[in-house]
């Protein structure tokens, strides 16, 4: 018998999302044309973008039916849903209502202080019990620009133990599929998903989005040209 092995993207945003441009469509066309074969559609607080995606899918790619869900205390990702999740509710309520959909949960971003992450708002002790009960934390996520995050949220999954992933976290096209997770086995369905994460991933590919290489290098240049600026403070005499 011939081994499956899945090529899953589990962060992505289309059109539906308040931050994105990218037709449900062109998403779906990016991610086969770079050989994915699960791509998540993740839309902030929606699921609508996600159902037009898997109708225009093209043979070979699956879409999982997935929600970024602004929660009381931070971001959460849901996938294999069948309705929206409301946001609002705490973060453990929000991990309750998915798996009471059969759904699963990933933890996004964890340490990105410029989204609205976990780590922003839960005391370190909370924040692993969370961590604890995720289903996978994103340990690359190709859209922060800044700081250690990455590294710090693969720490943290190592301490709790729980499965790290790579994800493009795309809001164009183009950035679809540029971080992705191999896995030996299939994720067609959660429980499918859920045994091969847990089996370890195969491969974690990871590379920074277009948009963070664009980006980054013009801030820390702004950031330069600030500190020109700036007087220094004269020390207490």
């Amino acid at each position: 018998m011939i081994a499956t092995r899945s090529f899953v993207d589990l962060h992505c945003h289309t059109s539906a999302s308040f931050d994105s441009l990218a037709s449900p469509r062109s998403v779906v066309a990016a991610a086969a044309r770079r050989g994915l074969t699960h791509l998540a559609i993740t839309d902030h607080d929606r699921i609508d973008g996600a159902l037009e995606a898997r109708d225009a899918a093209p043979a070979g790619l699956s879409v999982l039916i997935g929600e970024e869900i602004r929660t009381r205390d931070g971001d959460l990702i849901a996938v294999f849903l069948s309705e929206a999740v409301r946001p609002g509710m705490t973060a453990a309520d929000t991990i309750t209502a998915v798996r009471d959909q059969g759904g699963l949960v990933g933890m996004p971003h964890p340490f990105d202080r410029f989204r609205g992450s976990l780590a922003g708002s839960a005391a370190p002790r909370n924040l692993e019990a969370l961590a604890a009960s995720v289903d996978w934390i994103e340990t690359w996520n190709a859209r922060i620009m800044f700081g250690d995050g990455n590294q710090r949220a693969a720490e943290l999954a190592r301490a709790v133990n729980v499965p790290g992933v790579a994800v493009s976290d795309a809001h164009t096209a183009t950035e679809v599929g540029v971080a992705y997770t191999t896995i030996e086995g299939s994720a067609d369905s959660a429980d499918d998903l859920r045994t091969a994460l847990a089996a370890g991933p195969a491969l974690i590919m990871g590379r920074a989005s277009a948009y963070v290489r664009l980006v980054t290098p013009v801030a820390k240049a702004v950031n330069r040209v600030r500190g020109r600026g700036r007087v220094p403070m004269e020390r207490p005499a």
